[in-house]
């Protein structure tokens, strides 16, 4: 390193700087510069409700769960329901807009830890505009995944966890490749630069399902998964359900629909071998 030179602060691309601020800022809003009712406004106008959609085409079907909610007898839950479904007109935007809210301040450090550790390898490779479009499509298949399990459900849906979880899943097509972040010791050639790392050649979709490492990290990404989905509220590890379903759409979008994103490019020539 030449003299006077300085490492950045944050070793990040600058388009997963400007959504983790992005999204710091908006939660920010809703805690410390919105009255409760107007959050719950903003909530209602950009939470993902799969009830709204259903009832443009099955009134019916959320009547019947708005009865249900009547009959157990909690009102404050009715009252919430009622309030999300609005004039039941669907908010076409909320697929992606739900994307940008969380929670508390938890969750929003949880999808943060992830889009930095897997959002960044992506952004090297993809570059800001791809990148953009990996995180709103796997939003959507993360909505549209949780309103394929949950059509009738007047329980909002928010966070970025399905958009992490869809760059997750692109980053294993290449993260462990010779040469790549995690390919440890098959790479043969001098140290690469971060941006030279992830933009190793990647796993075709039929040898990434062979892939033991891949695997391995999806078995454990599932299971954590699955787990945390079923298990947070019980074990008082949430106060907030978790929308499994939609992780798993996001995860399976990243990863089945990674080519559509991958601008081709030159491998990086490997050193010779010792």
């Amino acid at each position: 390193m030449a003299e006077g030179a300085r490492e950045p602060v944050f070793n990040l691309p600058g388009i997963v700087l400007a959504m983790l601020g992005l999204l710091i800022a908006i939660h920010a809003l809703r805690e410390y510069g919105l009255s409760g009712t107007d959050d719950s406004y903003l909530l209602q106008a950009l939470a993902f409700v799969p009830g709204q959609f259903t009832f443009a085409i099955d009134p019916d079907a959320v009547a019947q769960e708005l009865t249900r909610l009547a009959e157990e007898g909690d009102r404050q839950r009715l009252m919430i329901a009622q309030f999300l479904l609005g004039t039941g007109r669907p908010k076409f935007w909320t697929p992606l807009s739900y994307a940008f809210l969380h929670a508390d301040w938890t969750h929003l450090a949880v999808n943060g830890l992830w889009l930095t550790a897997f959002g960044a390898p992506v952004a090297r490779r993809f570059g800001a505009g791809r990148f953009l479009a990996l995180f709103a499509v796997t939003s959507i298949a993360g909505a549209l995944a949780h309103y394929l399990m949950r059509p009738v459900d007047l329980v909002p849906v928010i966070g970025a966890s399905a958009a992490v979880s869809g760059l997750t899943a692109a980053a294993l097509r290449f993260i462990f490749q010779p040469g790549a972040p995690l390919g440890g010791r098959s790479w043969r050639g001098p140290p690469l630069s971060p941006n030279d790392s992830a933009r190793q050649p990647a796993l075709a979709l039929g040898p990434a399902f062979r892939d033991r490492r891949v695997l391995q990290f999806a078995a454990i990404w599932f299971a954590i998964n699955l787990v945390v989905g079923f298990l947070a509220v019980p074990l008082g590890m949430s106060e907030h359900g978790v929308a499994w379903e939609a992780h798993i759409g996001g995860f399976l979008a990243g990863f089945l629909l990674f080519s559509l994103f991958d601008p081709p490019r030159q491998a990086i020539v490997r050193g010779p071998e010792y």
